[in-house]
């Protein structure tokens, strides 16, 4: 792990606390579209990212836009964003800017995806149910900037808030690894079945989160 501080608030778990959880075997149940439900990571990133990577795992019969990883700083809504525009399409964004991968449409069926960005080249490289897709450049040379609210099931169009109905998420998340550094496909795969090679900024097994509005974790 590069020198990235991680700063935790510890409380009890309930929903719209703030919990530090091992979550293995549970998900997020976002049960209906919603312009407030969300689940707020609480891990706070003191040092600007110029290599990361995301991991996560998503059960949808959703066909509509939605946003499954929001990051969002007091200048860019879109500073990192995982969304899916429709069925068979991820589109991934740094910095305001994006590039979209294709992969099968799969409606009903878990997709867990991968995405890793370097600054230095600007390489993403893209993994669909541990698979790796061609390789693509965005934003080289670009830092991603702090503070930072990241927020799962809503795309913020400002810091923290801004959601629409429209392109919430509804479904089930889970899986959700975050790395300041590059993975490979080896590490790929191992995220997808949560036993993760090397130590995330924050993970399934060490999630820091808090829920807001009607999202509930379930086995």
């Amino acid at each position: 792990m590069g020198p990235l501080w991680l700063c935790l608030l510890i409380l009890t778990a309930f929903p719209g606390s703030t919990a530090l959880q091992d979550l293995g075997g549970l998900v997020f149940v976002f049960p209906q579209e919603s312009d407030r439900a969300h689940v707020q990571v609480t891990a706070t990133l003191e040092t600007p990212l110029t290599d990361f990577a995301l991991c996560l795992k998503s059960y949808t019969d959703l066909t509509r836009p939605y946003s499954l990883f929001s990051y969002a700083t007091k200048t860019h809504s879109n500073e990192i964003l995982l969304f899916k525009p429709k069925p068979g399409q991820y589109d991934f964004n740094i910095g305001d800017q994006f590039l979209s991968f294709r992969v099968p449409e799969v409606l009903g069926g878990v997709e867990h995806v991968c995405v890793s960005w370097e600054s230095s080249t600007g390489i993403v490289s893209f993994w669909f149910n541990g698979k790796p897709w061609p390789r693509k450049g965005l934003q080289k040379g670009y830092t991603v900037g702090v503070p930072a609210s990241i927020v799962l099931g809503q795309d913020q169009d400002s810091f923290g808030g801004g959601f629409d109905a429209k392109q919430s998420f509804v479904g089930e998340i889970s899986s959700v690894y975050m790395w300041d550094t590059g993975i490979s496909t080896v590490e790929a795969v191992s995220a997808m079945y949560d036993t993760p090679e090397s130590t995330p900024i924050f993970g399934w097994k060490n999630f820091p989160y808090k829920i807001v509005g009607e999202v509930y974790l379930k086995p």
